[in-house]
């Protein structure tokens, strides 16, 4: 399930903006359809040209209603009547998803701790300082066995002592669920935290739910703001069209 929501607070429009000659919503559906990896892929969005995108490349969209605040709440909606085990959520920003990014997070739910797992999500190593500092990154900590302990749009952890080493995560916009888990996930209303970070996971964890995190080295862009399309166009240069 691909959520698209074609109002973004902070790049509006963003989702049918051109990346080398497709929309990114467009490069997004066909680079998870090409991972191989699910017996469907849809694009979930309340707009009727982002719909018609998708099904102009033979891909399938499904039409949600307008007033979803989080793009779970939407794929909420959609599986509703689909008859499914696990449903992953790729953010429709995330052009450059790869079967390296999505693999791992399905094999969680199959590992010896599975039972415990409500989602599970990927995160990979912030590099730079502003990277770190830049709220357009959603950065999370874990504990010992990688469940997720926070997520912020702050610097986590805050590094007072500048002599112990650390490393600051990044949450990319991969989530997979088990069906009930999402579909509980629209009943459970949204928390202080919530809403004050505007980062959805977050309500999982408030309601003492497991998220487990599965690190990834694959640094590839999401497009959150005008810049960020233009570093994806740079990158799409050299690459041949698909």
């Amino acid at each position: 399930m691909i959520p698209a929501r074609y109002g973004a607070s902070r790049f509006p429009g963003k989702m049918m903006k051109d990346l080398a000659g497709k929309p990114v919503i467009v490069r997004t559906y066909e680079s998870t359809v090409a991972t191989e990896l699910f017996d469907a892929v849809y694009v979930v969005t309340d707009n009727e040209e982002i719909a018609n995108a998708i099904t102009v490349v033979g891909g399938k969209a499904i039409i949600t209603r307008e007033d979803h605040v989080c793009g779970s709440d939407r794929i909420a909606e959609a599986v509703q009547n689909i008859d499914c085990d696990i449903v992953v959520n790729v953010q429709g920003d995330e052009p450059f998803t790869t079967k390296e990014d999505l693999e791992p997070v399905l094999k969680v739910f199959y590992d010896n701790d599975a039972a415990r797992i409500d989602l599970a999500s990927v995160m990979t190593p912030l590099e730079t300082e502003e990277e770190i500092v830049n709220p357009n990154n959603v950065k999370v900590i874990v504990d010992a066995q990688a469940y997720a302990l926070y997520f912020s749009r702050s610097p986590l952890p805050f590094v007072r002592d500048k002599e112990i080493m650390t490393t600051t995560y990044k949450h990319k916009g991969i989530y997979a669920f088990r069906r009930q888990a999402i579909l509980d996930f629209a009943q459970l209303p949204m928390q202080a935290l919530e809403a004050a970070e505007k980062i959805e996971c977050i309500r999982f964890l408030e309601h003492g739910r497991k998220i487990k995190m599965v690190k990834s080295t694959n640094s590839a862009i999401g497009i959150d703001t005008p810049e960020d399309l233009q570093k994806a166009i740079n990158l799409y240069k050299p690459r041949a069209d698909v």
